[in-house]
């Protein structure tokens, strides 16, 4: 096996990794790492928060390597690892508790002028000021395409909590549109 950990092959990685070898384990993360935060970063509160949920998902990936079949590839099933570990650790915040009110209902029209004007960066950041349990169901489904039952199952919630949980993430964000349209005009 090569000592640059750039030059492997995802064989070669996975091998590696399955034989516990550490140039596979970093060539694992090189290729994978900054793709995981990205992940992780919809998930958590912060930028530190989010580098655990990393760390400790690298952790799983690296103890359970061997549950990798190939069936899917490999950055899907490494992201599914990111995600569950992800929850693991949310399950233990009061998140499920929240009980936001929306104060109207948003069902106004909004120039898709404001949309165009806005970056990734931009919704991301708009997701992200979401409450806890919204922002997550809402990456879990429309980010991730997770379904409802199979969200309930991954939080340990309702069917219909998962569903209302969407439901406020979107008036919550069809809110801060309309707020940034009246900005933008």
């Amino acid at each position: 096996m090569p000592l640059n950990p750039i030059v492997l092959t995802e064989k070669e990685i996975i091998d590696g990794c399955k034989a516990g070898k550490p140039i596979a384990q970093k060539a694992l993360f090189l290729k994978y790492g900054p793709i995981m935060l990205t992940v992780c970063r919809r998930y958590a509160r912060h930028q530190m928060e989010a580098e655990d949920f990393v760390q400790d998902g690298f952790i799983r990936v690296f103890k359970n390597i061997d549950k990798f079949k190939g069936e899917s590839a490999l950055g899907t099933w490494i992201s599914r690892v990111m995600i569950n570990n992800a929850l693991k650790h949310l399950a233990k915040s009061a998140f499920k508790k929240e009980a936001i009110g929306i104060s109207e209902h948003y069902d106004k029209d909004i120039d898709p002028g404001t949309y165009a004007k806005l970056s990734a960066d931009d919704i991301l950041k708009l997701i992200d000021e979401l409450p806890a349990g919204y922002k997550i169901v809402f990456n879990l489904y429309a980010i991730e395409g997770y379904s409802h039952r199979e969200i309930s199952e991954q939080l340990g919630i309702g069917e219909s909590t998962s569903r209302s949980q969407l439901l406020k993430a979107r008036r919550m964000l069809q809110e801060k549109f309309v707020e940034l349209q009246k900005i933008a005009v």
